[in-house]
């Protein structure tokens, strides 16, 4: 094995020797714990104490051993007294790479959190069997499952040859608005042409020596992609690398990453913090899809990872998706993406309609105008149709029979619904079935419902089809591909399988419901939704947008997508909203988030709004330039600082109790931050 990875895992024994203090990184959320430790390597350990290995080490001031990673080996530090030994190796394999180091710091510091946290989901918990089978593979010399098999490129079809090829000689970066199509496999599988399109450019990296990272929002992607790869590239070549593997299979991953041959690696989000030295490209699918962003602390999404990993290692970056975000447009405009259409104009045919006529009957028995049933029934003569709802169950709401007020859980406060016409009703937060419901304001016990959701919808259609199959996709049933026979094809938003051929004909339902969400993102999230459903159609094929008016519609209709986006960031700019600017959201108890307020006064371009009382304390969020980001960042995370070391008095007794800590909460760039407030 040669390059780097020998180097780390197999050292000589002057490298060992010179191996005099370590600076660890403790595996710890304490956010006064988010440095660099020093400690002397015993000489016992010095063969195996080098950068990327997990270690234990003493911590004398709370008389604990502590889990982290040795960073780096130096020869002196500019402390000068006596420094705690190394208290063991766990692992002689450097399992983080440097890079992925820089990236984690970089990351934390950008958003004031722990870089232990970001390392935590990019390294998983150590497996000793897988990882003792690889160390015996690598020693002896015998092939890893992942090898050299050669690569042959695939030109990147429906593109500009020139901007494909310059994107991975010069480290481009670009937006590249994905082709509204299906096309089939060589084995006879359908996927998006957008997954034909990354694994094209996946084989143009791994021709060139260089890596290829592909991260998409979830597992129907993922199935997508990997179809795709598995038709123009080798097996050896391609690792999966995902939060929803088994521990073993995801760190068996891992360590084929950690070679030196190119690869292409698919995953979700936190597939971007995989090792890969010669990291030619970054493709990111759907950017804008609220599965990019993690939900633990310091909340990275995906898209800043990729910006300050490819300045870190400069390679070329690829944003794809059908729907541009507003995010991506801001990029876009800023000439930091170039923008990439297909040399073909695609056009798919879409058809918005006004609010349905009280008069029309079908639409009061089946919730679709005639026009659209009529589109259905003629497109289901010769294959599959898509209907695309908001929510699943089936009645996504309960509301009292007597007063109309909202059906709410007597354990949590959380609503209630059902999932079919002979379920009982049961909280959609916390799960507990509702079998002795009273309404608090009337005390009656009988329900109404309230919308419809994917189950009742596809009973209503079932009575305007008669004797038509009738399939429903949404989170409890997982439906990744239907045959070309005609049915129709239930499924709730982002759960559409795909149709082999693509879909005679698309519903989009519910398009007032979805608007009515209260977010800064409903109008950029309801355009992607319905552009991801637009995309799976045949080629021809209607689609009717129920419902829905205005520039939404219009964009929909001219398929000038990117045009809305960029409506919508304008007026972002006017009102100062993300991302024209960033935010920060500080939470906790009253003290707490005052004195990380008065925190940020004094610096330039900031202002705070709030702070407004939520459950548990005050909420306040402060609006920044992003020339300020760093400033900002630095002032909150000493604030975390300053609250968590903070000591309680002893309070002598009978004199009451003690008070609990103060909390304080910092979250920057969150996706719905105006919302709830």
């Amino acid at each position: 094995m040669p390059g780097w990875a020998q180097q780390q895992l197999f050292p000589t024994d002057k490298q060992a020797g010179q191996a005099r203090i370590a600076r660890v990184l403790i595996d710890s959320p304490l956010p006064q714990l988010d440095r660099l430790f020093d400690y002397r390597i015993p000489p016992l350990l010095a063969a195996d104490a080098r950068a990327g290995v997990r270690v234990r080490v003493p911590l004398r001031s709370a008389g604990r051993i502590a889990d982290g990673f040795i960073v780096e080996v130096v020869e002196s530090v500019a402390y000068t007294g006596v420094l705690s030994d190394l208290e063991a190796v766990v692992s002689s394999l450097p399992v983080l790479a440097p890079e992925v180091w820089k990236l984690a710091r970089r990351l934390a510091d950008r958003s004031a959190g722990n870089a232990s946290d970001i390392i935590r989901l990019a390294v998983p918990k150590r497996q000793v069997r897988v990882e003792k089978v690889w160390l015996a593979q690598e020693r002896s010399g015998t092939p890893a499952p992942v090898g050299a098999t050669p690569v042959h490129t695939v030109p990147v079809s429906d593109y500009p040859e020139e901007a494909m090829v310059g994107l991975l000689s010069s480290g481009g970066r670009i937006a590249l608005d994905a082709v509204p199509r299906v096309v089939q496999l060589p084995g006879g599988e359908w996927v998006g042409h957008w997954a034909v399109t990354l694994a094209a450019l996946a084989t143009q990296a791994l021709a060139r020596g260089g890596s290829a990272i592909l991260a998409v929002p979830d597992y129907r992607d993922q199935s997508q992609l990997m179809a795709a790869l598995a038709a123009v590239l080798p097996p050896d070549r391609v690792v999966h690398l995902d939060a929803r593997q088994s521990n073993p299979d995801r760190y068996r991953s891992l360590l084929a990453c950690l070679g030196t041959t190119p690869l292409a690696i698919v995953g979700n989000r936190s597939v971007v913090y995989a090792p890969a030295r010669s990291l030619a490209l970054i493709a990111v699918w759907d950017d804008g899809d609220p599965l990019h962003c993690e939900p633990l602390s310091p909340y990275v999404h995906t898209r800043d990872a990729v910006l300050l990993r490819q300045e870190q290692q400069a390679c070329s970056v690829v944003f794809a998706g059908h729907a541009r975000s507003t995010e991506v447009e801001r990029l876009v405009e800023l000439r930091w993406l170039e923008p990439v259409r297909a040399t073909r104009v695609y056009t798919p045919k879409v058809i918005p309609t006004a609010q349905q006529s009280s008069d029309d009957k079908l639409a009061a028995v089946a919730r679709i105008p005639t026009a659209a049933w009529r589109e259905a029934k003629a497109a289901l003569e010769h294959g599959p149709v898509l209907v695309q709802v908001a929510r699943p169950g089936y009645a996504p709401r309960l509301a009292c029979d007597s007063c109309k007020q909202s059906a709410r859980c007597t354990v949590c406060e959380g609503p209630l619904g059902m999932k079919t016409s002979r379920s009982t009703p049961a909280c959609q937060w916390c799960g507990a079935l509702a079998t002795t419901w009273h309404c608090v304001h009337c005390n009656a016990s009988t329900f109404r419902l309230v919308g419809q959701g994917s189950v009742r919808t596809a009973e209503d259609l079932g009575r305007a089809f008669p004797g038509v199959r009738i399939i429903i996709a949404d989170g409890d049933r997982r439906v990744l591909t239907v045959p070309a026979s005609p049915a129709l094809i239930i499924a709730t938003r982002g759960a559409e399988p795909i149709a082999d051929g693509g879909y005679r004909a698309v519903l989009l339902l519910d398009g007032e419901r979805m608007l009515a969400r209260e977010s800064l993102r409903v109008g950029e999230d309801c355009l992607r939704w319905w552009a991801n459903a637009v995309a799976l159609a045949a080629p021809g094929a209607t689609t009717v947008l129920v419902g829905v008016g205005g520039p939404l519609a219009s964009a929909m209709a001219t398929w000038r997508l990117s045009n809305y986006a960029s409506g919508e960031l304008a007026d972002r700019r006017r009102l100062r909203f993300p991302p024209a600017i960033r935010v920060a959201t500080m939470t906790g108890s009253p003290s707490t988030v005052e004195k990380a307020v008065s925190a940020l006064t004094s610096i330039e371009g900031t202002d705070v709004l709030g702070p407004t009382e939520v459950e548990g304390g005050l909420r306040a969020i402060v609006r920044f330039d992003y020339a300020a980001g760093s400033q900002v960042a630095s002032v909150l995370k000493a604030e975390i600082v300053r609250n968590a070391t903070n000591r309680r008095k002893r309070i002598p007794a009978g004199e009451g109790r003690m008070t609990p800590l103060p909390t304080l909460k910092v979250r920057f760039d969150d996706t719905e931050p105006f919302v709830d407030v």
